[in-house]
């Protein structure tokens, strides 16, 4: 799927913060996620939460400088959103994670499904 086609699903959503911090690999692949039309979303940007992909507030603990990707889909479709967090298409999967640093590190937990 083209940058360009998964842009328009997204209404609107807040930036992502600029910050020095990298954020920990949740996953070694995207989640796949049903989207509803006009529903609000907080993609996880720093990889600590534990329901992945989204965020549940763990940031504010383990990685305060970063936030979440707060969006609202503009149409019900299937998404992958992505899981090692170092995609260039936030929050959908970009194909990041076959890169051999996302593949080559060991995560340190298992996110809820």
């Amino acid at each position: 799927m083209s940058v360009e086609k998964d842009i328009r699903y997204i209404r609107s959503c807040s930036a992502l913060s600029a910050s020095s911090v990298k954020p920990v690999i949740a996953a070694k692949e995207p989640f796949p996620v049903d989207l509803i039309a006009e529903k609000r979303y907080a993609w996880c940007a720093c990889g600590h939460s534990q329901k992945q992909p989204f965020c549940d507030g763990t940031h504010k603990k383990s990685a305060p400088e970063m936030s979440p990707l707060r969006f609202i889909a503009e149409e019900s479709k299937k998404a992958w959103l992505c899981g090692c967090k170092y995609t260039k298409n936030p929050p959908y999967c970009d194909g990041t994670h076959k890169e051999d640093f996302v593949q080559k590190t060991d995560l340190h937990f298992q996110p809820q499904k």
